[in-house]
């Protein structure tokens, strides 16, 4: 907003005789010049900030623009705030890790680091092998167990109430139940009130049971004998779920039962076993009283050395007549 320079001059004007009154005369025109040159010379605010009085030789005041003269602003949005953590700490500066390091970590573990990219693309190999990857995880769950690794291992074969496959994933539930045929076949072919009845199932990779099952069976085979621990009848569950072995449980009454079956396949393994073992399972049992020993392969646990171990841990969970949660607790 523009100022009338002659209502500015004016004002001035009557400002000064009133300094000048009140001073008594011509001894203090001094003082009040002074006066005004400080009333004049303060900061000025609002829409004056402009403008900045300067007292002229005559003594008059005026007012000029002091646009040139203002400080430089900082720039706040170039202002860039340092990096801190959850809790208000700078982070630490990190380094990107060496090719040597980066070749150390690969040999520590098959997930997929330092692949390395084309442009904003995968590399070409990399790309290959998580399609083959997925391709195996695939077939692990629609592929079935060969007759011949049954046979050869002397196991017979009882279905749960699962139709097929695509029913077999959407309905875990009927995984988790024997069809009355296989309850039946279990009655007539098995040992009653075994020590250890052993089943195995292809559950959600059959991969996993034609790598690793006879390695796994054989060996713990061996390792019940040498613990003098008696064996029942060994079966195949075709589309089981873990908790089938509640139904088993309540057929054949056994004091232990271990069930060898296929883990959910990845992008890494497509063929890990898992061994579920369970203290006199009933209907009822709560998931809490399951225990289990995973990720059984080549690239992870040794299917004989898991076999073997097996064999202690059944006669620790014999000892204590528990298994999971409760077994843990008496142990202390």
């Amino acid at each position: 907003m523009d100022l009338n320079e002659e209502l500015i001059q004016q004002i001035t004007k009557m400002v000064v005789e009133k300094l000048e009154a009140a001073s008594g005369g011509q001894t203090s025109q001094q003082s009040s010049n002074e006066q005004k040159v400080q009333l004049f010379s303060q900061e000025p605010i609002g829409h004056l900030a402009a403008e900045r009085p300067q007292q002229s030789p005559s003594g008059a005041v005026t007012f000029h623009s002091t646009t040139n003269e203002a400080k430089p602003q900082r720039n706040i949005a170039t202002v860039k705030p340092k990096p801190t953590t959850a809790y208000g700490k700078p982070k630490a500066e990190t380094t990107t890790p060496t090719e040597d390091q980066l070749a150390e970590y690969r040999k520590k573990t098959p997930a997929r680091i330092a692949v390395g990219r084309a442009g904003s693309r995968p590399k070409t190999k990399t790309w290959l092998q998580f399609r083959l990857d997925h391709a195996a995880a695939v077939d692990a769950v629609y592929g079935e167990v060969p007759d011949e690794l049954l046979d050869r291992l002397g196991l017979f074969q009882v279905h749960s109430k699962v139709a097929d496959k695509e029913e077999y994933i959407r309905r875990p539930d009927l995984g988790r139940k024997l069809s009355d045929e296989g309850k039946a076949l279990i009655q007539e072919r098995c040992k009653t009130s075994p020590v250890v009845q052993i089943v195995a199932s292809n559950g959600l990779s059959a991969k996993a049971i034609e790598e690793n099952l006879e390695d796994v069976y054989l060996s713990l085979e061996q390792s019940l004998n040498n613990l003098n621990i008696d064996m029942g009848t060994t079966f195949y569950v075709d589309k089981g779920r873990v908790a089938v072995m509640d139904d088993i449980g309540e057929v054949l009454k056994p004091d232990v039962v271990v069930m060898l079956i296929g883990e959910r396949p990845g992008l890494v393994s497509a063929e890990s076993l898992s061994a579920y073992l369970c203290y006199q399972p009933r209907h009822g049992t709560i998931e809490a009283d399951r225990m289990v020993i995973s990720n059984i392969h080549k690239g992870g646990i040794p299917p004989v050395e898991a076999g073997a171990y097996l064999g202690t841990v059944i006669q620790k969970i014999l000892k204590y007549e528990a298994s999971g949660v409760a077994l843990v607790q008496k142990e202390g």
